[in-house]
């Protein structure tokens, strides 16, 4: 008789462990149907961990020296002023080492043409509705 009880308890142990409910699984990454408000966690992880450098890009500041960044920002402070002045009514024109900017205002119409001086290509760009002050 203590065989069958403890073969009874023994079936019943197994049978009620053996229960289980259904494994569900949660994607993480919002690109496989996670929570998208992961998606930044993700990529600061992603950002932080990656110690690889593209070889093929560059940044500008980096290369460039202190004479090259003040003459780059002198250059866009002319093209600035130009651009104002031309939207008072004047013309102007600004040359460089590479290039030679024409801006006109034509009756509303602000011609822009950009030459390039080693190869003598020029571009025209034209923006209409230009609005006096």
């Amino acid at each position: 008789m203590k065989g069958k009880t403890y073969s009874l308890l023994l079936m019943g142990v197994i049978g009620w462990s053996a229960q289980a409910t259904e494994l569900i699984y949660t994607p993480v990454n919002p690109n496989f149907g996670g929570n998208p408000l992961n998606g930044n966690f993700l990529l600061g992880v992603a950002n932080a961990i990656n110690d690889h450098k593209d070889p093929t890009s560059s940044d500008p500041f980096e290369q460039q020296s202190d004479l090259e960044r003040l003459t780059a920002n002198l250059e866009s402070r002319l093209i600035s002023q130009l651009l104002a002045d031309v939207g008072n009514g004047n013309t102007g024109q600004l040359s460089t080492d590479d290039f030679l900017l024409n801006i006109v205002d034509d009756n509303g119409v602000l011609l822009i043409q950009i030459t390039d001086k080693q190869t003598g290509e020029s571009s025209t760009i034209q923006v209409n509705g230009l609005m006096p002050d």
